[in-house]
Parts: C-alpha cells; structure tokens; sequence
C-alpha cells in the first residue's frame, strides 16, 4: 500500500511540474545544468517503482470496475482510524509514509477493494454474528503458557495434572517472554483481540478453568482463565451488526484462496500492458508465493 501512495505522489508530482511555466511542455525542470523531462522523469519512475505502482494502479481499475467503495466508507475508515489511534494518528501517517490524508484516502481505498474481493464468497451466518455480540458483552482475563513445540507442550501440561502452579510453569517454559515475567498474565482481552483459535477456548471456559493445548498461528498455548467481567455500555446490535459481519468475514479468509481469487478477477479483465518491460507483469506465474507466505 504504502509503495501504491507513492506511485500516486510521483505520479501527481509529473501533472504539477508539467505547469512550471517552460517554453518547451516536455521540460518539467529546468536547471542551470539541463533540463529534465517528462520523458526522463518517466523513465525514472518507471525503473524505480514501475512494476509495482502499475500493478497497484491496474489492480485498483480492474477492482473498482467490479466492486463499489464509496467515499462514505473510505471516510468512515479515516475516522475510525483517528478515534483509535487519538493523538498518535500524526505519528502513524509518518510511519506509514504518508504525507497527507489523500495518499491515505487512497490506501484505504485500495485496501478496501481488494477486502470485497477475498470475502465475496465468504459466508457469514446470523449465529455467528450473535455469538460474536455476545463475546462483546464480556471481557476475559487470563494467563497463557506458549510453547513451540507441542511435544514440550504436551509435557507442561503434564505438570499441570500433577498439581504444579501455572504461574510458576509460565515463568520456566513459556516463550513469551513478554507475559512469562509475570507468570504468563496477558490482562484482559475482549473478542476480535486475539487469535480465533485462542479466542474460542478462553469464551467457552468458566474461570479457574485450564485449557487443553490450543495450537494457533503462535505456537501452542495452555491458557488459564482467572475472571470474566461485563463490558458496560455495550452498542446495540443493529449498530455494529455490519462491523461485525465484516469482522468474522475477514478471519474467515483463506489467504491462498484469496490471491488465486484476486489472480483470477486480474485474469478476466483481459489485460493488456503496452510497456515492453512489464508486458508479462499480468501473465499467470507457477509457484507464485502466496499472501500468507
């Protein structure tokens, strides 16, 4: 995303120069030194950024032509990310390389077509959503043993049976050293905060409850929970249902099938690059990396 905006920068930056006032309109700078034009400054954009910034800008044509993001949702998202990040938003854009919020507008947009296309065959049922507004109305504290190894894991959790202390075993075995230190507390959490496996387990457990292993992306966990408190002032369902539905659909994703469906929505459009050095950009590759990888 972040090379998109500055596809788009450089990109403006050609339209702006190009009204400098030269006699010559193929001159967008001049210099004591020479000039430069818009041929050399294409050529250097091109080398630098080129496949990617094409990519970017031929994806986002393709994806706008077969899916809506409205400025209604683009602006939504901006607010969304102001409210949350409050006083570090300025901070954020700089981090992320943008200099303004249209480059973010922008980003948002692109990131925004392309989440239509991986959930587009994604269902989501109304169970789902009502167990997820649900796990809203109630906050989870815990402590957590990761291990890498499941054999390892299987043999802490041995101790466990044996009547050995979980904080204790947290601060020998645990690999995240972050919540080890503190016999493996990780505080409260609430839904969408944690990985859904380890999110699953901890909802369906009463308090005092330890878990059998639960693999997730991180390893695996041995998770103890030590309380559950209401969460006040909680939306109403009709509120948040479409944030909600939204939720579920993005970690329902398949990340593999989601590229193949991206590929083939790219594939449909019949594109044709004029450019001799990215006229393959588009053409189907074997052994593609996947997003996941």
């Amino acid at each position: 995303m972040k090379r998109f905006a500055i596809g788009l920068t450089i990109a403006a930056t050609v339209v702006g120069l190009s009204a400098c006032g030269s006699t010559d309109p193929d001159v967008i700078v001049e210099t004591d030194a020479g000039d430069v034009t818009k041929e050399d400054f294409y050529e250097a954009m091109k080398s630098q950024f080129g496949d990617q910034t094409l990519r970017e800008l031929v994806t986002e044509k393709v994806l706008s032509d077969k899916y809506d993001v409205t400025d209604e949702e683009v602006e939504e998202e901006i607010e969304s990310f102001k409210d949350e990040l409050g006083e570090q938003f300025d901070m954020w854009m700089m981090q992320q390389g943008l200099q303004d919020e249209e480059q973010l507008e922008d980003m948002i947009k692109m990131s925004l077509l392309q989440e239509a296309a991986m959930t587009e065959d994604v269902d989501v049922s109304d169970e789902e959503i009502e167990e997820h507004y649900e796990r809203m109305q109630t906050e989870i504290e815990a402590q957590h043993i990761l291990l890498d190894d499941e054999d390892e894991a299987e043999d802490v959790q041995q101790k466990l049976d044996e009547g050995e202390d979980f904080a204790d075993l947290a601060e020998e075995y645990s690999v995240d050293e972050e919540t080890a230190e503190n016999g493996g507390d990780i505080g409260y959490f609430s839904v969408g905060e944690m990985d859904p496996n380890f999110e699953d387990a901890a909802y369906s457990m009463d308090v005092d409850d330890i878990s059998d292993i639960v693999e997730t992306d991180f390893g695996y966990h041995i998770i103890k929970v030590t309380d559950k408190r209401d969460v006040e002032d909680v939306e109403d369902l009709e509120d948040v249902e479409d944030s909600i539905k939204r939720q579920i659909a993005h970690e329902k994703i398949d990340q593999a099938e989601a590229q193949e469906k991206l590929d083939a929505v790219l594939e449909d459009a019949n594109i044709d690059v004029k450019i001799k050095e990215f006229e393959d950009l588009f053409e189907p590759q074997e052994d593609m990396p996947t997003m996941e990888e």
